[in-house]
């Protein structure tokens, strides 16, 4: 909410994978979720959440190269059914880390649809 998405995810991918080796890329899986959807319930719009995903992409093609695009990138922070289609449609999302809402078979159940479509 304060704008520094950029420079916090930046440095959390910085020292997060300073170890990992290129060629293990495509082992990796990253979930984000905006530090303010976190336990809050709250949703970033599809397009904030393509904007933070298509910055970690970024940081991963300097990263790994050509590997960086064999890496999946999830987003986590309260998708439900009513936002699911909206986040999967995104060129850099994907898949989506589901909370509270897999408790619910029949919104869990439309979540995987939206996803199975991307």
């Amino acid at each position: 909410e304060s704008g520094q998405t950029q420079e916090v995810v930046e440095a959390q991918l910085a020292g997060s994978l300073a170890g990992v080796e290129p060629t293990r890329a495509q082992q990796i899986v990253l979930a984000y979720e905006p530090l303010w959807a976190i336990g809050t319930g709250r949703t970033a719009s599809a397009e904030s959440a393509q904007e933070a995903h298509q910055a970690i992409r970024d940081h991963l093609r300097r990263r790994f190269g050509a590997h960086a695009d064999d890496l999946r990138i999830q987003y986590g922070g309260s998708v439900r059914p009513e936002n699911a289609s909206d986040l999967m449609a995104q060129p850099d999302i994907d898949g989506a880390l589901v909370g509270g809402a897999s408790l619910d078979p029949a919104g869990f159940a439309s979540i995987v649809r939206a996803a199975a479509k991307r």
